[in-house]
């Protein structure tokens, strides 16, 4: 009998890792899924999913999951998919230090010390897949999303490395960059416009009122938006074919960012970017 396989989620409340998470346990993996709620526990474990709390600001989360799923598994692990975040929105002059750090802690930091726990346990049984869910924006830049693009830039370049660096491990390392997907990234980085960024005392305050209707849904609505269910399908790739591809697009406005940064010149594609919403 093939021994059931054992992967570990983050940021499964909704979205994106919250379809995964139960894909995953159809497909008949042993699903270990974090939140960082106490109350977006009950509805994981109702389908069988082991729920656990993780936030990626709180190191000692971090190494409490870590313990719980060694102990469980007899430090045992094939997979890991980082993917809990959050996007920060605002000019980059509006963005105060803190709040920049903020987003590297949740973003980049977190994911940095869970990967290094992970990646013993990985080598000590030879074999592993590391997945990062990144993001278009680690690739192409967007105004207004400074502090979100920076994290991903970041994520994209250590993951990449780290990639390099386990050749031949047995542990192979993956990025997945959506495009637009439906999820509640777009209500949560609503919150933290609000939170963060003072919205009519900046010289962006016009933009911002746009930026706003774009963010509570009472703006346009991108036709190129997938469920989470594109980002699954690029999952499994990354999870199951013998040689993952170091990079996995979803949605076509990702590809086609993607392809106009390599054929355009670099001043023409940052004035197209300049023109997008």
């Amino acid at each position: 009998m093939t021994e059931q396989r054992i992967i570990l989620l983050t940021g499964c409340s909704s979205g994106i890792g919250a379809h995964c998470a139960r894909a995953l346990k159809t497909d008949g993996w042993r699903v270990f899924a974090t939140v960082r709620r106490q109350e977006d526990l009950a509805a994981l474990e109702a389908d069988g999913i082991e729920a656990l709390l993780l936030d990626y600001t709180r190191p000692e989360t971090i190494s409490a999951v870590v313990a719980t799923l060694r102990e469980r598994t007899g430090d045992h692990i094939d997979a890991l998919f980082n993917n809990g975040a959050y996007g920060q929105p605002g000019a980059v002059e509006d963005l105060t230090t803190d709040v920049l750090r903020e987003q590297f802690e949740t973003n980049f930091f977190g994911w940095h010390e869970l990967t290094r726990q992970i990646i013993p346990l990985m080598r000590k049984h030879g074999h592993g897949r590391i997945v990062n869910c990144s993001s278009i924006l680690g690739l192409v830049p967007y105004r207004f999303r400074g502090a979100y693009t920076a994290s991903k830039f970041a994520l994209e370049g250590l993951t990449i490395t780290l990639r390099m660096e386990l050749q031949d491990s047995g542990i192979h390392v993956s990025l997945i960059e959506p495009g637009p997907i439906a999820t509640r990234f777009t209500a949560n980085a609503l919150a933290k416009i609000n939170e963060h960024i003072d919205l009519e005392g900046s010289v962006h305050a016009v933009e911002y009122r746009r930026q706003l209707r774009r963010l509570d849904g009472s703006g346009p609505i991108s036709k190129h938006k997938l469920g989470p269910e594109a980002v699954y399908d690029v999952l499994k790739l990354a999870l199951n074919v013998k040689n993952p591809r170091p990079h996995y697009l979803v949605t076509t406005p990702a590809k086609q960012g993607v392809l106009l940064k390599r054929l355009l010149p670099a001043n023409l594609f940052y004035r197209l970017m300049r023109r997008l919403d």
